[in-house]
């Protein structure tokens, strides 16, 4: 139960993580490998995609070297990076992108407002002034937008 717990805790932690990196290291030092994201060029694959690699590498080292070493502790923490992993390809390639056409797009309030704040996170071409770094918690004013949105929506019908 408490390796469980440890992943759980780990998946919560990546999104902190995931800003981080985002907002420091994609939009700073490796900017290089984002900026195609930003600016997209022709063709499925972009150099983004190698943050995929980053962040599987220590991921599946966890798991590996954890499970060789009878070390749960640091299989869970693997885990916790993979689930969370796969939520990040989820929400942001199939959902937000759509670069996988598995899914319309949806009327769910959470959707529209992740959809919304990363919307606002892709107006910023370049490296600065950025917004919106996270994935999976979106910020209030974005909820508000998205229910601003839904009251016009209803009273245009009207």
């Amino acid at each position: 139960m408490i390796y469980i717990g440890i992943t759980l805790l780990i998946f919560a932690a990546m999104e902190g993580i995931t800003w981080l990196t985002h907002k420091y290291i994609m939009h700073g030092f490796l900017w290089y490998l984002h900026e195609d994201h930003h600016q997209k060029g022709s063709g499925f694959f972009e150099k983004n995609d190698f943050f995929f690699l980053i962040f599987a590498i220590p991921s599946w080292l966890c798991i590996m070297l954890g499970s060789m070493n009878q070390q749960y502790v640091a299989v869970s923490i693997g885990y916790g990076i993979a689930l969370y992993g796969l939520a990040y390809f989820i929400v942001h390639e199939v959902i937000i992108h759509q670069r996988f056409k598995w899914f319309s797009r949806s009327n769910n309030k959470y959707i529209k407002a992740i959809r919304w704040a990363h919307k606002m996170h892709h107006k910023h071409l370049g490296k600065e002034d950025g917004e919106s770094f996270g994935m999976l918690i979106v910020a209030k004013k974005y909820w508000d937008k998205v229910k601003a949105d839904e009251a016009y929506q209803k009273m245009s019908k009207n």
